[in-house]
């Protein structure tokens, strides 16, 4: 974050000073105690179970320099009406102080945001500095939070944008219109929300229709739904894909016996071979996506290529893990739906071993296709794996789906206490549900 006086951050925000008024805030801003550095900015918010307010105290063991937030702390605070708004407009200010040097890329998609937007974070770091989002932080805090981390000699800034209902990535682009947005498929996560996929695609579009004046639209070429989004915009398009028509095509794409792909990415000007270091064959066209991206930024292919051979994922997200039972775990129980649990089941089929072994959870957020999509994600499974474990009352239908292989478990425990008793050495298990399903407990439990 550039240096502010806690004075200037209530000029921006409308706030006022209760305090100490010539603090300086040097760190970035967070919204837990915890995570605070020496210098940063704390924002409390009054919620329905926690006030964080509680927690300047903590925060300012930590390092805080100061609070921004509805009531005076025991820290220098600046006093707002509304935290999250304030955040927002102080996040907006600080990137169009910086927006002259730095390039902004945007990330949405149904499924791979994250992903994506770690190997497009590996990409534009080879070449200069550059600030990612940290895991899953694509909301309305997430994303301004990320934008505070900028300082002076950031030249990237890669955001992604998550959305539970049309208007909210406009919302986000309102803050920081993306010189390159990157849009990666329409798929069914938050159908409940949504009510369609139409909607989802609206709702994806506006990343593209929020881009600023003369940005580039990285699009999808296999998936319709986001090709028709370059409709939304009168600047340069770029699209990645296995499509013949790509502009960032993957070509002569394999997996090796964990399961990594190895392929190349061709343009029309040059083409260039690719491992990546990472489970799963989906990783490729996230790949191209992010090499694309790279493009539209200035990275040459292959500088991107090169970067893409050492990069890495977020928690919880395709983590490949041999155990010293001799197991190997597959951990990617960070989120799921429809479209990401098949890659992940794709990507289970393809590692070398024994028994293949798929523990899933719910996938929430479905509506009323909830029981049907389980029910077929448990038939993929059953094609996919030796034995499938379902875990908790909204997956049974997972079970129902996989026939004879399967097993319907109560609950999380008693998952963990199946799994240790019918394991054995040489088999390989995915353990993979909705965050809410808190699958990453088992995982854990097996290590």
């Amino acid at each position: 974050m550039i240096p502010l006086g806690i004075g200037e951050i209530a000029a921006i925000t409308g706030g006022t000073v209760k305090g100490d008024g010539t603090v300086m805030v040097t760190a970035p801003a967070v919204l837990d105690g915890r995570e605070a550095e020496p210098g940063g900015l704390f924002v409390a918010f009054d919620g329905e179970h926690v006030d964080g307010h509680d927690y300047a105290d903590q925060a300012g063991r930590a390092g805080a320099a100061a609070v921004l937030g509805s009531r005076p702390t025991s820290l220098p605070t600046v006093v707002v009406e509304d935290a999250q708004t304030a955040l927002q407009s102080l996040a907006a200010d600080v990137v169009a102080r910086l927006r002259g040097r730095l390039h902004v890329v945007g990330v949405t998609g149904s499924q791979g945001k994250t992903g994506t937007k770690d190997l497009l974070g590996a990409v534009l770091s080879s070449a200069a500095p550059t600030i990612a989002a940290i895991g899953s932080r694509n909301n309305e805090l997430g994303v301004p939070t990320t934008m505070l981390r900028a300082d002076a000699d950031t030249r990237f800034l890669a955001l992604e944008l998550g959305a539970r209902r049309v208007g909210d990535i406009a919302a986000l682009t309102d803050l920081v219109a993306p010189d390159t947005a990157v849009v990666l498929n329409v798929g069914q996560a938050h159908l409940s929300h949504f009510g369609s996929r139409a909607a989802i695609a609206e709702a994806k579009g506006e990343l593209v229709a929020g881009l600023a004046p003369g940005g580039t639209a990285v699009l999808n070429a296999d998936d319709p739904r986001v090709v028709a989004m370059r409709a939304l915009t009168d600047g340069p398009v770029l699209t990645f894909g296995r499509a013949a028509h790509a502009d960032v095509r993957v070509l002569d794409l394999r997996v090796d016996r964990l399961g990594r792909p190895t392929f190349t990415l061709r343009t029309a000007e040059t083409s260039v071979p690719v491992t990546l270091p990472l489970v799963g064959a989906h990783q490729a066209c996230n790949a191209a996506a992010a090499a694309a991206a790279g493009l539209a930024a200035g990275v040459p292919l292959e500088a991107a290529a090169t970067a893409l051979a050492s990069a890495s994922l977020s928690k919880w997200r395709m983590e490949l893990r041999p155990l010293e039972s001799g197991v190997t775990l597959l951990d990617d129980s960070y989120n799921a739906n429809p479209d990401s649990a098949r890659a992940a089941l794709d990507a289970l089929a393809t590692i070398e071993g024994g028994r293949r072994i798929a523990v899933l959870g719910a996938m929430a957020e479905l509506g009323d296709a909830s029981e049907a999509e389980h029910r077929a994600i448990g038939a993929y499974a059953g094609s996919r794996a030796d034995v499938v474990v379902a875990v908790g009352e909204t997956a049974r239908p997972i079970a129902e789906g996989a026939g004879a292989r399967s097993v319907a478990l109560e609950d999380n425990d008693t998952a963990a206490e199946w799994l240790r008793g019918h394991l054995a050495a040489g088999d390989v298990v995915l353990v993979k549900a909705s965050r809410e399903a808190r699958l990453d407990a088992v995982a854990a439990a097996l290590t």
